[in-house]
C-alpha cells in the first residue's frame, strides 16, 4: 500500500473544499434533475468551461451540459441524453460518464478531441423505470457541431455484461476512455448478481472505440476485504501523471460506527501498465464533517488541472431536509468542488 505522504500523492490532494454545492437539481416538477444532480465530468471547450452532468427525475437518468466561466458557478446550457419513444435500447436515457479528450494527462487542461470530425461521448443506460434499475450497458455517441447540441447514438451498446464475466454480470457503470500506444482502453466498474452486491473496476482495449476486448487481468481494481474499500472499488478517472498512471477512484467499505452510515470517500490507485495497480491506503478526499454537503458521500471523482490548481469535482450527499430542493433517498445529492490550494474565491474557507 502507498502511503499519502509518498511525492506522487501529495500533490493530487485536495484540501480546500468549497464550502457549498456548485451544481444542485432544480426541484421543478417534471425537470430532468427534478430530484438531484450526479456524476460530473468537467472540461474546456471553445474557451467556456462545461460540466456532462447526469439528473434523476424518479422515472431515470438523463445527462445535460452546464457552462460556467469560473469552474465554481455554473448554470444549464443544453440536454445530451434524453428518454425517446424510439424504442431503442437506451431510450429510458441514460448517465453520460466521458467525453474523449486530446490530453490524458492530469496536468493539462482537458479539452475535446475531434477523431474524424467528430466529438465522442460514452455513457451507460439501463433496461428498466427507476433509479439504475436493471443492468446497464454501455454506449458511443457523437456530435459533429461545435456547440455540442446535436448528438448522434449509436444503434446498439458497443460494450456488454451479457460478454463478461461472474463479478461484472449485474450490470455495467461508468466508463472512462484514453488512448495510449495506439490502443484505446477503456476502464469501467461493474457489480456482480449478489443482493448485496460488490462492484469492482475492469479494463478492456479496442482499436476501433467499437469492437473492445476485456483485459485478462480484471478486475483490474478490486475490492479488498481488510481496507476501506472492502464493498465498491468504483468510478474510475483514469489519467497519465509524468511517468506513472493514476486512477481516482470511490470506494465503499464497513459501516462506521460513529454514526452508523456506510460512506462513499475518494481513492486513488498507482500504475507502470495500466493492468497491475497499487492503492493509496487511506481515502484521499473523505466524506465531510455533520452538517456538511457532503457527509454521508463524497464520491464519483472528475479532476481538472488549470492555473495551477487541481479541481476535484465530486457528488456530495447528506441528510435532506425541508430547507433543500431536492431530495433522493433521503439525502441531498448535489455537485461539489474541492482543490489542491485555495482559489480566490470568498467561499473557500
Amino acid at each position: 500500500m502507498i502511503r499519502q505522504d509518498d511525492e506522487r500523492v501529495k500533490h493530487c490532494l485536495t484540501p480546500w473544499r468549497y464550502s457549498r454545492p456548485v451544481l444542485s437539481g432544480s426541484g421543478i416538477p417534471g425537470h430532468f434533475d427534478e430530484r438531484s444532480v450526479d456524476i460530473p465530468f468537467v472540461f474546456k471547450h471553445g474557451g467556456r468551461y462545461y460540466m456532462v452532468y447526469t439528473g434523476f427525475d424518479g422515472i431515470g437518468y438523463q445527462s445535460a451540459l452546464a457552462v460556467s466561466d469560473d469552474l465554481l458557478h455554473w448554470e444549464f446550457y443544453t440536454m445530451i441524453l434524453q428518454r425517446n419513444d424510439l424504442g431503442h435500447w437506451d431510450s429510458g436515457g441514460g448517465a453520460v460518464t466521458w467525453m474523449i479528450l486530446k490530453s490524458s494527462s492530469l496536468w493539462e487542461t482537458p479539452e475535446l478531441r475531434k477523431i474524424d470530425g467528430k466529438y465522442w461521448m460514452v455513457y451507460h443506460a439501463y433496461p428498466g423505470t427507476g433509479y439504475e434499475e436493471g443492468p446497464a450497458q454501455i454506449g458511443l455517441a457523437y456530435c459533429e457541431d461545435e456547440d455540442l447540441k446535436n448528438w448522434h447514438f449509436q444503434d446498439s451498446p458497443v460494450f456488454s455484461w451479457k460478454d463478461g464475466k461472474d463479478w461484472e454480470n449485474g450490470g455495467l457503470y461508468k466508463a472512462c476512455v484514453i488512448r495510449h500506444e495506439d490502443l484505446w482502453y477503456m476502464f469501467y466498474n461493474a457489480k456482480n448478481k449478489a443482493e448485496h452486491w460488490i462492484e469492482q473496476t475492469g479494463a478492456a482495449f479496442s482499436q476501433d472505440l467499437i469492437h473492445w476486448e476485456r483485459a485478462e487481468e480484471n478486475p483490474v481494481l478490486r475490492v479488498d476485504p481488510a481496507a476501506w474499500d472492502c464493498v465498491f472499488v468504483s468510478d474510475p478517472f483514469v489519467v497519465r501523471d509524468k511517468d506513472h498512471w493514476k486512477c481516482f477512484y470511490y470506494g465503499i467499505g464497513k459501516m462506521d460506527p460513529a454514526d452508523g452510515l456506510y460512506h462513499a470517500e475518494e481513492g486513488l490507485a498507482l500504475s507502470q501498465d495500466l493492468l497491475h495497480w497499487e492503492k493509496v491506503e487511506d481515502p484521499i478526499l473523505k466524506h465531510g464533517p455533520a452538517g456538511s454537503f457532503d457527509d454521508h458521500h463524497a464520491h464519483k471523482p472528475a479532476l481538472f488541472y488549470e492555473d495551477g490548481i487541481l479541481y476535484h469535482f465530486y457528488c456530495a450527499t447528506c441528510q435532506a431536509s425541508p430547507d433543500h430542493p431536492t431530495e433522493l433517498f433521503d439525502e441531498y445529492r448535489t455537485i461539489c468542488v474541492a482543490a489542491s490550494r485555495r482559489p480566490e474565491a470568498a467561499a473557500f474557507p
